[in-house]
């Protein structure tokens, strides 16, 4: 009896080791076949995640992106001093917060967010292409489970 628990319990480690890999393998070929079609936009993966990121979260404090983004703060800023000098984004005083800033899309990356939108949703059709939509509830059911661990795991430290 002992001897098929260390089995199983070897065989579950190596399912959860493969997982692991086709997992991190997974979101970076995901994020370099994104960054391959943002190219002709003159977007790096690093401008991109921040004007997507501030399109899914207007009025999102300056801390609260590099959280979500999982980046140091004095990297963001240097992104984003980069995207206000383009005229994509502005930095604006919080009105619940006088020393935080909150970060907005200018009228000026309306058309480029539309076509980065218009990019990613071809680009999900294009890899999920055969995968069904019960797979995809599965799937998406277990990364929200793994995403919700690994919170709790780091005390919401994670972003």
């Amino acid at each position: 009896m002992k001897k098929v628990m260390m089995q199983i319990e070897t065989d579950t480690i190596k399912l959860q080791a493969a997982f692991a890999r086709s997992l991190v393998a997974a979101a970076r070929m995901w994020r370099r076949y994104l960054d391959l079609r943002f190219r002709d936009l003159d977007l790096s993966q690093a401008r991109w995640s921040v004007l997507f990121e501030i399109s899914r979260n207007e009025e999102v404090t300056q801390i609260e992106l590099a959280r979500a983004l999982g980046i140091e703060a004095a990297t963001l800023v240097r992104l984003l001093d980069g995207l206000e000098g383009a005229g994509l984004i502005e930095r604006r005083h919080s009105a619940q917060d006088r020393r935080a800033k909150t970060l907005h899309l200018t009228k000026a990356a309306s058309p480029l967010i539309l076509c980065m939108e218009e990019i990613s949703a071809a680009s999900r059709v294009n890899i999920l292409e055969g995968i069904s939509p019960q797979d995809l509830r599965i799937a998406t059911k277990v990364l929200s489970r793994i995403v919700a661990s690994l919170e709790n795991l780091s005390g919401g430290q994670n972003g």
